[in-house]
Protein backbone atom coordinates (compact mmCIF):
# COMPACT_ATOMS: atom_id res chain seq x y z
CA UNK A 1 0.00 0.00 0.00
CA UNK A 2 2.78 2.44 0.90
CA UNK A 3 4.50 1.75 -2.42
CA UNK A 4 1.42 2.70 -4.45
CA UNK A 5 0.85 5.81 -2.34
CA UNK A 6 4.52 6.78 -2.58
CA UNK A 7 4.58 6.25 -6.34
CA UNK A 8 1.33 8.10 -6.90
CA UNK A 9 2.37 11.07 -4.81
CA UNK A 10 5.43 11.62 -7.00
CA UNK A 11 3.06 12.71 -9.77
CA UNK A 12 1.61 15.32 -7.40
CA UNK A 13 5.13 16.46 -6.49
CA UNK A 14 6.08 16.69 -10.18
CA UNK A 15 2.91 18.62 -11.02
CA UNK A 16 3.46 21.09 -8.20
CA UNK A 17 7.09 21.58 -9.20
CA UNK A 18 6.05 22.39 -12.76
CA UNK A 19 3.35 24.75 -11.46
CA UNK A 20 5.86 26.61 -9.27
CA UNK A 21 8.37 26.83 -12.10
CA UNK A 22 5.78 27.99 -14.62
CA UNK A 23 4.12 30.55 -12.35
CA UNK A 24 7.46 31.86 -11.09
CA UNK A 25 8.96 32.24 -14.56
CA UNK A 26 5.77 33.90 -15.79
CA UNK A 27 5.75 36.31 -12.85
CA UNK A 28 9.43 37.17 -13.29
CA UNK A 29 9.13 37.57 -17.09
CA UNK A 30 6.13 39.88 -16.87
CA UNK A 31 7.61 41.76 -13.89
CA UNK A 32 4.42 41.32 -11.93
CA UNK A 33 4.44 42.31 -8.28
CA UNK A 34 4.90 39.33 -5.99
CA UNK A 35 1.64 37.77 -4.89
CA UNK A 36 0.55 35.20 -2.33
CA UNK A 37 -0.20 32.58 -4.98
CA UNK A 38 3.54 32.08 -5.51
CA UNK A 39 4.02 31.68 -1.78
CA UNK A 40 1.19 29.12 -1.61
CA UNK A 41 2.52 27.10 -4.53
CA UNK A 42 6.05 27.03 -3.08
CA UNK A 43 4.75 25.94 0.31
CA UNK A 44 2.54 23.24 -1.23
CA UNK A 45 5.53 21.90 -3.18
CA UNK A 46 7.65 21.77 -0.01
CA UNK A 47 4.82 20.14 1.95
CA UNK A 48 4.26 17.51 -0.74
CA UNK A 49 7.95 16.60 -0.63
CA UNK A 50 7.82 16.29 3.14
CA UNK A 51 4.75 14.08 2.91
CA UNK A 52 6.55 11.98 0.30
CA UNK A 53 9.45 11.50 2.72
CA UNK A 54 7.09 10.53 5.54
CA UNK A 55 5.44 7.89 3.34
CA UNK A 56 8.90 6.76 2.19
CA UNK A 57 9.97 6.22 5.79
CA UNK A 58 6.86 4.12 6.29
CA UNK A 59 7.84 2.18 3.18
CA UNK A 60 11.29 1.53 4.64
CA UNK A 61 9.71 -0.05 7.70
CA UNK A 62 7.91 -2.55 5.48
CA UNK A 63 11.27 -4.13 4.73
CA UNK A 64 11.81 -3.13 1.10
CA UNK A 65 15.38 -1.87 1.40
CA UNK A 66 18.21 -2.19 -1.09
CA UNK A 67 21.56 -0.39 -1.43
CA UNK A 68 20.09 1.92 -4.11
CA UNK A 69 17.56 3.18 -1.59
CA UNK A 70 20.31 4.90 0.42
CA UNK A 71 21.11 7.28 -2.44
CA UNK A 72 17.41 7.83 -3.05
CA UNK A 73 16.74 8.71 0.59
CA UNK A 74 19.56 11.26 0.79
CA UNK A 75 18.59 12.90 -2.49
CA UNK A 76 15.00 13.26 -1.30
CA UNK A 77 16.08 14.70 2.07
CA UNK A 78 18.24 17.29 0.32
CA UNK A 79 15.39 18.06 -2.09
CA UNK A 80 12.94 18.62 0.77
CA UNK A 81 15.41 20.87 2.58
CA UNK A 82 16.07 22.88 -0.56
CA UNK A 83 12.36 23.27 -1.26
CA UNK A 84 11.64 24.47 2.29
CA UNK A 85 14.34 27.14 2.57
CA UNK A 86 12.86 29.77 0.24
CA UNK A 87 9.24 29.71 1.53
CA UNK A 88 10.58 30.01 5.09
CA UNK A 89 12.89 32.92 4.26
CA UNK A 90 10.39 34.77 2.04
CA UNK A 91 7.67 34.53 4.69
CA UNK A 92 9.84 36.63 7.01
CA UNK A 93 10.78 39.26 4.42
CA UNK A 94 8.79 42.46 4.00
CA UNK A 95 6.35 42.19 1.06
CA UNK A 96 8.28 44.67 -1.09
CA UNK A 97 11.45 42.53 -0.91
CA UNK A 98 9.82 39.27 -2.06
CA UNK A 99 10.41 38.04 -5.60
CA UNK A 100 9.72 35.10 -7.89
CA UNK A 101 13.25 34.03 -8.84
CA UNK A 102 14.28 32.49 -5.49
CA UNK A 103 11.25 30.20 -5.76
CA UNK A 104 12.15 29.28 -9.33
CA UNK A 105 15.78 28.52 -8.49
CA UNK A 106 15.10 26.49 -5.34
CA UNK A 107 12.30 24.55 -7.03
CA UNK A 108 14.49 23.77 -10.04
CA UNK A 109 17.28 22.51 -7.78
CA UNK A 110 14.87 20.51 -5.59
CA UNK A 111 13.13 19.02 -8.63
CA UNK A 112 16.49 18.06 -10.15
CA UNK A 113 17.37 16.29 -6.89
CA UNK A 114 14.00 14.50 -7.00
CA UNK A 115 14.61 13.37 -10.59
CA UNK A 116 18.11 12.11 -9.79
CA UNK A 117 16.81 10.43 -6.64
CA UNK A 118 14.18 8.57 -8.66
CA UNK A 119 16.78 7.65 -11.25
CA UNK A 120 18.98 6.25 -8.44
CA UNK A 121 16.33 3.58 -8.01
CA UNK A 122 16.29 2.84 -11.73
CA UNK A 123 12.69 4.00 -12.15
CA UNK A 124 11.22 6.47 -14.62
CA UNK A 125 9.95 9.84 -13.41
CA UNK A 126 6.53 9.33 -14.97
CA UNK A 127 5.12 5.88 -15.18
Amino acid sequence: MFLFLHSGLRLVVSSLALAVLGYGLWGAATRRPFDRQMQRLGSMFALSLQLEILIGVGLLFTGSFSPAVTGHVFMMLFAAGTAQIVPSVMRRRPPEERSYLPYVISTAVAFALVVFGIMALGRPLLG
